[in-house]
């Protein structure tokens, strides 16, 4: 990331990092207390539909207080329906970004195939204020996002939740909970 920190750097820009990720309605498995030789039980709808994707940028510059700035997608499993974010979604949330820091971007994601799409090349080459620079194949410590989602996972962890509108609202909760404190 030298190489990123230095073009930034040089150009006066934010260094923002961009990951995604999804949950759906089944929570993810977390430690929690109970009575010696009983097991806590959570019953979770067996229902399969329905899914929250969230792209995220950790924008960093020196002198300033560090960013959070996201997108949020309820997918309700109909036919026909995009699982993930498209190439004009990532498009929406850089210009957001843009808009918000107000000065140029220095981007560092992964390879999503989204990301490296030939639309997506096309996108990116449309916006002058935008550098984009690519992580290697899978480096997750690498990217600061990662430890977003893992913070907001950790805080789903064996939640009940009763539909997919619920499920999003506590997801932009969580991830408002950061923005609020990026410490």
């Amino acid at each position: 990331m030298a190489g990123g920190k230095t073009v930034a750097a040089q150009q006066g820009a934010w260094l923002c990092f961009e990951d995604e990720a999804g949950q759906t309605l089944r929570p993810p498995k977390a430690r929690t207390w109970g009575r010696r030789g009983q097991t806590p039980q959570i019953p979770v709808s067996g229902k399969g539909s329905g899914r929250v994707s969230v792209a995220g940028l950790v924008c960093v510059r020196p002198g300033h207080r560090p960013r959070l700035i996201y997108r949020v997608r309820t997918h309700r499993g109909r036919k026909g329906e995009r699982r993930s974010f498209a190439e004009t979604d990532y498009a929406a949330l850089l210009d957001a970004a843009h808009q918000q820091l107000g000065a140029r971007i220095v981007l560092i994601w992964d390879n999503l195939n989204t990301h490296t799409s030939h639309a997506m090349r096309k996108l990116v080459a449309a916006r002058d204020w935008l550098h984009v620079i690519q992580l290697p194949p899978y480096a997750p410590d690498l990217n600061p996002t990662e430890h977003v989602w893992s913070h907001v996972k950790r805080n789903l962890g064996n939640l009940i939740v009763h539909g997919i509108d619920q499920l999003t609202a506590i997801v932009k909760n969580r991830l408002k909970r950061i923005q609020y404190r990026p410490g």
